[in-house]
């Protein structure tokens, strides 16, 4: 046989190339999370927004510019969590694949129904959101929809992956539901929570948790002295727990706290930047057993 000829026999004879991974930009470590759970090795990876941070507010630097320029799929919260910086990072990164409206961008909010919808987007009332509540992160069932609904995005730009991206999917699903009992379990009975912010109020539905108030007197408001010793009077003598993020001002959790004689709890609201969908469970583990510590 010919060099040319035992060329074009080994040729065919090898398997095909496997497909470069998707770029795939998320703006929070849970969507990224769930990029990464969806997407395994068809995937790769990167956030934006530090989980330490709060999402509202961020400014868009030259390594998010980078990583949108090469992406091939943007995965949003959306309802406008990122309107403070994410439009502006868009436009100076001219990608018009991941642009809203075209398939390379993926809005989690689109996908679910959100609470809290129809405020008046005025922002001197603080972080109000008309299209509503953007923290739907925090409400597990909910992500496991907003999973599914990212294999059926992923799945169309890479068809041969799709079986793996819906058995995913699925597994997420089934995960998720397994937890959810024993959450409800938890939580029985318990009081309710003061929140810092609106953060926490789709777990808080999900769980038939009552919300007893919140520290800010308007969404990204911070509390005043007056707006914190009325709190301080109308819950005086009741049960509770106070939860708030790590970015978010300890002062007045703690005056709560202490002048309420309850429990305090400062948790990270974002999962890191690597997490798994193990991680994320055990996330909204940490926010559970915090509600349940105000019996």
């Amino acid at each position: 046989m010919g060099l040319l000829a035992t060329a074009m026999v080994v040729f065919a004879a090898a398997p095909p190339a496997a497909a470069a991974p998707l770029n795939v930009v998320a703006t929070t470590s849970s969507m990224g999370m769930l990029a990464r759970v969806v997407g395994g090795d068809a995937v790769r990876v990167t956030v934006l927004a530090p989980p330490d941070r709060d999402a509202h507010y961020l400014l868009a630097k030259p390594s998010m510019l980078v990583a949108l320029r090469r992406a091939d799929l943007l995965v949003a919260v959306g309802a406008d969590l990122e309107v403070g910086w994410l439009p502006a990072a868009l436009q100076s990164a001219n990608n018009p694949r991941i642009l809203p409206g075209q398939p390379g961008y993926f809005e989690g909010a689109a996908q679910v129904d959100l609470i809290e919808k129809g405020e008046a987007a005025d922002r001197a009332r603080g972080d109000v959101h008309p299209m509503g509540n953007p923290h739907y992160y925090m409400d597990p069932p909910r992500m496991a929809r907003v999973a599914s609904a990212l294999a059926g995005r992923l799945a169309a730009m890479t068809p041969a992956a799709a079986s793996g991206f819906s058995a995913r999917a699925e597994a997420f699903g089934r995960a998720v539901a397994e937890r959810l009992p024993e959450w409800r379990r938890q939580v029985a009975g318990a009081p309710g929570a003061i929140f810092f912010h609106k953060d926490a109020n789709y777990l808080a539905q999900l769980l038939d948790v009552k919300i007893l108030a919140y520290v800010e007197p308007v969404p990204g408001i911070p509390p005043s002295a007056s707006h914190l010793r009325d709190l301080v009077a109308r819950l005086k003598g009741t049960r509770g727990v106070i939860i708030h993020a790590t970015f978010q001002p300890d002062e007045g959790p703690q005056f709560l706290a202490k002048s309420l004689g309850w429990k305090v709890a400062r948790l990270p609201l974002e999962v890191a930047v690597d997490a798994d969908a193990a991680a994320y469970l055990t996330h909204i583990d940490q926010w559970v057993a915090a509600i349940a510590s105000g019996k």
